[in-house]
């Protein structure tokens, strides 16, 4: 007869993946609120963050879907622009509205939807390539979505009531206002978050019948259309998912920021997703995770260059299409890279269940 308690007692138990994630999310926040991980590094730790979002998103286009998007900050730059308008006009003392239309503390559970709103109005714009794409592939897809990148940020350019080419700021006062409420460094606890989610989101996705199908595409498009696969319906999963999480990505960045500007969002913005993209590997999501960090670290330590970084990124990408192509781990997994890895999580978390 089997032991009801014991096997109840085993199934409450966390799988060791979620715990490991946990462990790790109380001890960054741990040590940030002792003040042992500084501002300095803080900053540097909600880059990462940030750039593993924009780097896994087109990783979804570019790596699994095999298309080539050249216009990726584009999409982060209207989700930025959204989420930080709402959280000024909701939470802030602003020019739009005077006073804020909500109570400012409320800002402590209202700021996640507000970035996910500016996400979900990127994925509106990210129709701006996935519908042309239907016909387009390769250099074609790419001058599309150059294109597009210019056109919103021209647009913003040009929309004088959040700043035009000076640029949008007070999103930080949202900030301080949850801090009024309960003193905590919110900016890493929702990054933190955002970044868990993307990652099994796109997990998720592409493990899914919607993935094989996306995957199919990168292979042969005429085949999978052949064996009855909606491609086209596939492009505009793939095109407004990886555009709503760089929207994502772009609402955290404004409010990391505490400012933001058309020109934070130009074509440069979108060459680093190719660069994060191409190092780690296309079709590998801890490859774009990797990647995310090596690029983010190699950032903070050529800035005393200044604009001499931006001859040395380009060039990276030059260097990496010449000699390793299919990035740090190509199109596999680091559970693929080091077996170990995956047989110590199986077995700890299926003797969990």
């Amino acid at each position: 007869m089997t032991d009801i308690p014991a096997l109840a007692k085993r199934n409450s138990r966390l799988p060791v993946s979620t715990m490991a994630i946990l462990a790790l999310f109380a001890l960054m926040v741990g040590l940030t609120m002792a003040g042992v991980i500084n501002k300095y590094i803080q900053s540097v730790l909600m880059f990462i963050g940030i750039n593993i979002i924009f780097s896994a998103s087109l990783n979804i286009v570019n790596g699994y879907m095999g298309e080539f998007s050249c216009g990726h900050g584009g999409f982060m730059a209207v989700g930025a622009y959204v989420s930080s308008v709402l959280s000024v006009i909701l939470f802030t003392e602003n020019s739009f509205t005077g006073q804020p239309l909500l109570p400012p503390g409320s800002a402590i559970f209202l700021f996640p939807i507000v970035i996910i709103i500016g996400g979900l109005v990127s994925a509106v714009f990210g129709l701006l390539v996935a519908i042309p794409s239907f016909k387009t592939r390769d250099d074609y897809l790419a001058i599309i979505t150059i294109a597009a990148n210019f056109i919103i940020v021209t647009l913003i350019n040009n929309i004088g009531a959040v700043g035009g080419s000076r640029g949008f700021m007070g999103m930080k006062k949202s900030l301080k206002a949850m801090e009024a409420v309960i003193d905590l460094p919110y900016m890493i606890i929702w990054i933190f978050i955002f970044v868990v989610l993307s990652i099994v989101m796109i997990r998720r996705l592409m493990k899914s019948t919607y993935g094989k199908g996306i995957s199919s595409i990168r292979y042969d498009e005429t085949s999978a259309e052949i064996m009855s696969v909606n491609t086209n319906h596939m492009k505009l999963v793939a095109f407004m998912f990886s555009s709503g999480l760089a929207g994502i990505a772009g609402g955290l960045f404004a409010h990391v920021m505490g400012f933001v500007n058309p020109a934070s969002f130009s074509i440069f913005k979108s060459t680093e997703g190719l660069v994060m993209v191409y190092l780690g590997g296309m079709g590998s999501l801890s490859g774009s995770v990797l990647s995310a960090v090596i690029f983010t670290l190699m950032l903070e330590a050529l800035r005393p260059l200044q604009i001499l970084k931006w001859v040395l990124i380009p060039l990276m990408l030059i260097l990496l299409m010449q000699f390793r192509p299919e990035g740090l781990l190509g199109n596999r997994e680091l559970s693929d890279v080091f077996p170990k890895l995956k047989r110590i999580f199986i077995r700890k978390d299926s003797s969990n269940g």
